[in-house]
């Protein structure tokens, strides 16, 4: 067995194990932090699949901020150890859960998991390569991309280059809501401690 397959199912089953753990236990900040478990699992997946730049940001934004202002928001409310009452809802709440599951199921089985042929593999390399660092043209020609076009498109299909260029305003709109949410959350620490 390989080393990264033996990482893949260490990975799989601490992720399947706390995202049960979310659901199934009624202490909501052991409940935050068995997500934040999850969360540190899905950045490994990100980094097994050579996707470093998501891992980083899986880490910084859904560990580092979203898991962070979770924590924050039940250490602010009342009665945390009680978890959520029964209610009209848990019939919902677990129905739309087990048909998602069943959609994911069937999009699972029925999903072409051939891997990438020889002789594509150079290029999708180099895609990957592209979200990092810039690649020289003559490196692209040399793999197939030998028109104008081709090769334009190929240096600007950065992941980075999308974040600060064509999808900047999201991507900051983004920063601004969480920085949003960190204020409101002191805000709301300090007239409660004040």
């Amino acid at each position: 067995m390989l080393f990264q397959d033996i990482i893949f199912w260490v990975l799989a089953v601490t992720a399947i194990g706390a995202a049960l753990g979310v659901v199934l236990i009624r202490d909501l900040f052991r409940s935050a932090l068995l997500l934040a478990v999850v969360f540190v699992a899905v950045a490994g997946f990100f980094a097994l699949l050579s996707a470093e730049f998501l891992a980083v940001v899986q880490v910084l934004i859904y560990v580092g901020a979203i898991s962070i202002l979770f924590i924050f928001a039940i250490m602010l409310t009342r009665n945390v150890r009680e978890g959520n009452l029964p209610n009209r809802l848990q019939l919902p709440a677990v129905l739309f859960p087990a048909l998602l599951l069943a959609a994911l199921v069937v999009a699972v089985v029925s999903s072409d998991w051939r891997p990438i042929p020889e002789e594509e593999l150079g290029r999708a390399q180099l895609t990957q390569t592209q979200a990092v660092n810039i690649v020289a043209e003559e490196t692209l020609a040399a793999e197939g991309f030998s028109t104008a076009a081709a090769l334009e498109n190929a240096q600007q299909a950065g992941l980075a280059d999308l974040l600060i260029g064509a999808f900047v305003l999201p991507f900051e709109a983004v920063s601004l809501l969480l920085l949003a949410a960190l204020i409101g959350g002191l805000a709301l620490a300090r007239s409660r401690g004040g």
